[in-house]
């Protein structure tokens, strides 16, 4: 990955999510977003590709509105 990562804030169930999305190396219309890294915690969450930041940035979004709404108990 190349340039410079843009930031997207996201809240999600009531708790805020940070958003990084970086251009994939050597494609033009390729980006990559990822749950931004707290310094010196790893990470293993796959990431979610997009032809643009935003496009990336809603797919994990989305993911993580799914895997949030499917772990939250119905009352």
């Amino acid at each position: 990955m190349s340039g410079a990562a843009q930031q997207f804030e996201e809240v999600i169930g009531g708790r805020t999510f940070h958003i990084e999305v970086s251009r994939v190396t050597g494609t033009p219309a390729r980006w990559r977003a990822q749950i931004q890294r707290a310094a010196g915690m790893p990470t293993a969450m796959m990431p979610f590709y997009g032809q643009t930041p935003d496009e990336a940035a809603q797919g994990l979004s989305r993911w993580l509105t799914l895997v949030y709404s499917a772990a939250t108990p119905v009352s």
